[in-house]
């Protein structure tokens, strides 16, 4: 009961600032921060890009390291609960497919939707949402979104151990921007639309 509460009053005390046009929503003990490295923060973990188990096994199950995805470009990275959920299939990834060309014309690179999730069934969710332009990672034991201390246990959900749902503005590897919804079933701060207006 008692860490229930803690977690709940970790929720309640997260805090809007509003600087210009850049937003931050930010957490008391999330090891990332604006200003941070992305890469930094998490210097040991890879993530899997979205494949088929064929493609898996042709790569030898490479993965990508963050340097990779972050270093050197401008990119709009956000994670949620899971592949094919709720929010997230019908609100959160339709906010930046719907909105690609805006995020190029701002000069952003890539956009990035990353799960506790394996590679294989972001494929299949990617294809399912036609969401060709956005790059799909899988987290899939979850050491990246712990390792930024932006996890979450969802058992509650039946999900078991999976991430906030949040976005970020990442600009060779610095984070300029990283908002983070009070509770996963929200979507308010994270979607396509709000970070458009941050970068």
């Amino acid at each position: 009961m008692a860490s229930a509460f803690l977690r709940r009053s970790n929720c309640s005390s997260m805090q809007s600032m509003v600087t210009g046009v850049r937003a931050v929503v930010s957490r008391a003990f999330a090891s990332v921060s604006v200003g941070a490295d992305i890469v930094d923060a998490a210097p040991s973990v890879s993530l899997q890009k979205a494949r088929t188990w064929d493609e898996g096994v042709s790569s030898n199950f490479s993965t990508t390291p963050l340097k990779d995805i972050f270093k050197g470009k401008k990119v709009v990275i956000f994670g949620l609960p899971g592949a094919f959920t709720g929010v997230c299939t019908k609100a959160h990834v339709p906010s930046y497919k719907n909105n690609i060309d805006k995020f190029k014309a701002k000069g952003i690179e890539s956009i990035i939707c990353v799960a506790v999730n394996d590679p294989y069934v972001m494929k299949g969710w990617a294809e399912k949402l036609e969401a060709n332009e956005i790059e799909f990672y899988g987290d899939f034991d979850g050491s990246f979104h712990k390792s930024l201390v932006l996890d979450k246990d969802l058992s509650g959900a039946l999900l078991g151990p999976r991430s906030q749902r949040w976005s970020a503005y990442v600009e060779d590897g610095k984070v300029k921007v990283l908002n983070v919804e009070t509770v996963p079933s929200e979507f308010k701060v994270s979607g396509g639309d709000v970070i458009l207006g941050q970068i």
